[in-house]
């Protein structure tokens, strides 16, 4: 007997869970450190050219993959051509990838609610510091919050699209926007916040590089959930009534928005209190507890404030990571959806464990020279995401029939989308080869080439095998 299809209950609840899998870790944790590792707001404005060109293009794309299928990453692929049917797969190895660190630092950020509460900000900045290294490089602790974490993760999953992952949207997004709106108004009434938002918004190119724009365009699918399968499984989920391309403005809008409002609630801090923006991923945990700190009293209040946010933010993207593997299942495996949660549930733990443990007791793969959470990040980060947005745009564009996606962008003809023909030429001329000369500049100037090269040759066995993958 055939088994309906989940779908959304409401255009908001889509929205927010949309929106929340776009809003994560990558435009608290990784955005703002990036930012500051980049040169601040020549960064950004690269990140949002890149926004505005390739990231909701793409976005649209993947919606109407989803949609017009009824499938998931791998089963929307393989409808439209089994010679990239690897495009779908290296979705679905994306989201694991992905799956392999997020939990982590997920987990850092559920123990920093419990730290904000005993003490953490009564200390002094190299305590503070101590404190996180000494925490990250542990052996139990961040695999005691990892765990409770990824247990949260399939919770809301297991309980499937409307009962599971939208109801929880629909809480978790307001609360973050509530949350980073409070944090981000006391940060710019700072005395000395001005020289944060001048590096935030005067742009300095004199430190932009190759890698300045391959970082732009991973943070960009990264934060958007492109090129991982995620919006292709959301998307097969929504009903023909819905709009793709406004939707697809709409989360792009609030994904951006809230890059900026992490953006606004820390530079501003770091420059009032004379801190190094260029902190790297310690960035969140370290320096943003000490501006905490120099607050008094009041740092206690926000710093809870501050991680309960990004436990929020966190949690919204990684179900839809883990719902990309989990609808692979359902849709290719015929798996129970319980099943295919618990069993990727402990796949996930497993990797999450390795690249816990690789923060301090693992030494650095003797091969890559870097642990497993940094070559689950880069092979993701900078080779995955990025290919599989030009391969998605390369099957939209180049395979898919361009009457089927005007039907599809339009509702068969009931709604407009005056852009579409502007979409189109961008989706098949423009996208692809933008995306191959960012990643070959950024290959160039990275420092990580055995990574790289590793997760290349991933792509092309994948490739040449496309068409035994079901």
């Amino acid at each position: 007997m055939e088994v309906k299809r989940e779908n959304w209950g409401s255009r908001v609840g889509f929205v927010l869970a949309a929106a929340g899998s776009a809003v994560g870790l990558g435009n608290i944790w990784r955005f703002p450190y990036l930012t500051g590792e980049n040169g601040g707001s020549a960064f950004i404005l690269i990140y949002l050219m890149f926004i505005v060109l390739i990231g909701v293009n793409v976005m649209i794309a993947e919606f109407a993959l989803g949609r017009s299928t009824g499938l998931a990453a791998v089963g929307a692929i393989k409808t439209y051509s089994h010679r990239f049917t690897f495009v779908g797969a290296m979705g679905v190895l994306s989201a694991f990838l992905i799956m392999g660190f997020y939990p982590v630092v997920g987990g850092w950020s559920l123990a920093y609610v419990l730290e904000s509460v005993t003490g953490l900000y009564a200390q002094s900045p190299e305590a503070i510091d101590e404190t996180f290294g000494a925490f990250i490089t542990g052996a139990t602790q961040p695999l005691f919050w990892m765990l409770i974490f990824l247990a949260m993760n399939i919770l809301i999953v297991a309980k499937g699209i409307k009962g599971g992952i939208e109801k929880a949207a629909k809480v978790l997004m307001p609360t973050l926007f509530i949350l980073l709106i409070f944090i981000a108004f006391r940060s710019v009434t700072l005395d000395g916040a001005g020289d944060g938002l001048a590096f935030l918004f005067q742009p300095d190119f004199s430190q932009v590089t190759g890698q300045t724009f391959l970082a732009a365009l991973g943070q960009a699918f990264f934060s958007l959930s492109l090129g991982m399968g995620a919006m292709i499984t959301y998307g097969s989920y929504l009903s023909k009534k819905e709009t793709l391309p406004g939707n697809a403005g709409i989360v792009t809008a609030l994904d951006v928005g809230v890059a900026l409002l992490a953006g606004v609630a820390m530079f501003p801090a770091l420059f009032a209190f004379g801190l190094e923006p260029a902190q790297g991923p310690g960035l969140v945990f370290v320096v943003i507890p000490m501006v905490f700190a120099e607050m008094g009293g009041l740092g206690t209040l926000f710093g809870l404030l501050f991680f309960v946010a990004l436990s929020v933010a966190a949690l919204t993207s990684s179900v839809s990571l883990m719902e990309v593997v989990v609808s692979y299942l359902i849709d290719q495996r015929d798996v129970q959806r319980k099943k295919a949660v618990y069993g990727t549930g402990i796949v996930m733990a497993l990797m999450s464990i390795l690249a816990s443990l690789s923060m301090g007791v693992f030494d650095p793969l003797p091969v890559f020279e870097v642990g497993f959470f940094d070559l689950f990040d880069i092979l993701s980060d900078k080779v995955f995401l990025g290919l599989g947005g030009m391969f998605i745009a390369i099957v939209t564009g180049w395979i898919v029939d361009k009457e089927v996606l005007r039907k599809e962008l339009t509702n068969d003809g009931t709604t407009k989308f005056g852009l579409f023909e502007a979409w189109h030429f961008l989706i098949k001329w423009i996208i692809p080869p933008a995306i191959f000369i960012v990643a070959i500049f950024g290959i160039i100037d990275i420092e990580q080439t055995t990574v790289m090269l590793f997760g290349i040759a991933i792509v092309a066995v994948l490739a040449i095998f496309s068409k035994k993958l079901h």
